[in-house]
């Protein structure tokens, strides 16, 4: 007779997809109901050991450290409802003084990950909006905090280059630059830090497989491409529930102040600052990432690029972000 882990396991692989998950044990928060059956790994085999009903408590937490347990397992099935737990329980987690940062770090990056997918497989569904405001105010909430959290934010962002990574990289860099000029209201950085956390939202109309070519776009192709700003627009005010500079970002980030850029030409005068700071971001990114039709370049090539793109940036804005991933940046892609 199979046992549960193995029964869910066989149905997960006729399927065609993986039974579990692996979860951080810090992610936990004692004494909750979990809402989630746990897993661990005994030998081979994967055993319940948290049922979903129990609360999780500080004896299961010290007997997983003891045995230097750093990661759980739930079920694929189980993958909402632990993004549901997590993103309720994030304010707790950051604040957490046992939590080393760089868990809180690798805990926020991944749940942002995560919502991001589910934004872009659903971007007019609202509560996915509401999530997406929820997790840049807790970001905020934690870069704020001190340089160590700030820093282990930066030291993770991700170098493969999906969407959903990319914006939440783009979200990092964005706000990392806003810091870097001074700005520490918290409601300028929620403004700012949605704009770019959700200014690639419109690609969720892009057919997948202009997103995904592996050799570059043709004529048709980009002009096709060249509408997802616009289109995130529209359906942000589908849902009409950012604040009104947010969209800023997700309207104009690829537009360049001599008016080069798209969908509308904007000069530096009609660009909003916010626009220009998540500008830079993408390219940055975009250019130190792995992609299917471009190799990622080191952090220093990055930057004389961007350096030498004359009038495409506000040059103060990249002054500053060249000092805030110069040589000591945990921001550093190499």
């Amino acid at each position: 007779m199979l046992s549960q882990s193995e029964h869910l396991l066989k149905k997960r692989q006729e399927a065609g997809q993986p039974a579990f998950i692996p979860i951080h044990v810090e992610s936990l928060r004692i004494d909750k109901i979990l809402g989630f059956d746990i897993y661990i790994y005994v030998g081979r085999e994967l055993v319940l050991y948290r049922s979903q009903t129990l609360p999780f408590t500080y004896e299961n937490l010290e007997r997983l450290r003891e045995n230097n347990v750093q990661h759980i397992y739930i079920a694929h099935d189980s993958k909402a409802a632990y993004q549901r737990y997590i993103e309720e329980n994030m304010s707790d987690i950051l604040s957490d003084p046992k939590i080393e940062e760089v868990k809180k770090a690798e805990i926020l990056y991944d749940t942002s990950k995560a919502l991001i997918k589910d934004v872009l497989a659903n971007p007019t569904y609202s509560e996915n909006i509401k999530r997406s405001q929820g997790l840049v105010e807790n970001t905020i909430d934690y870069i704020l905090k001190g340089r160590d959290a700030f820093l282990s934010l930066m030291k993770i962002t991700s170098f493969n280059y999906y969407t959903y990574t990319h914006s939440v990289n783009v979200a990092t860099f964005s706000l990392a630059l806003a810091r870097q000029l001074g700005i520490d209201d918290r409601n300028e950085l929620t403004v700012l830090g949605t704009g770019a956390l959700l200014h690639d939202v419109g690609k969720s109309k892009v057919p997948e497989r202009i997103l995904t070519k592996r050799t570059s776009l043709n004529r048709s192709e980009f002009e096709i491409m060249k509408k997802h700003p616009g289109w995130g627009g529209d359906i942000l005010r589908e849902t009409d529930l950012i604040h009104e500079e947010s969209y800023y970002p997700v309207l104009h980030h690829h537009e360049r102040i001599d008016g080069s850029g798209y969908p509308f030409g904007l000069v530096e005068a009609d660009m909003h600052p916010y626009s220009r700071i998540v500008a830079i971001a993408d390219v940055f990114d975009a250019l130190t990432t792995e992609r299917v039709y471009q190799s990622a370049i080191e952090t220093f090539s990055a930057l004389k690029l961007m350096h030498g793109m004359k009038n495409n940036f506000d040059p103060q804005l990249l002054r500053e972000f060249t000092v805030l991933m110069g040589p000591d940046s945990p921001g550093l892609r190499y």
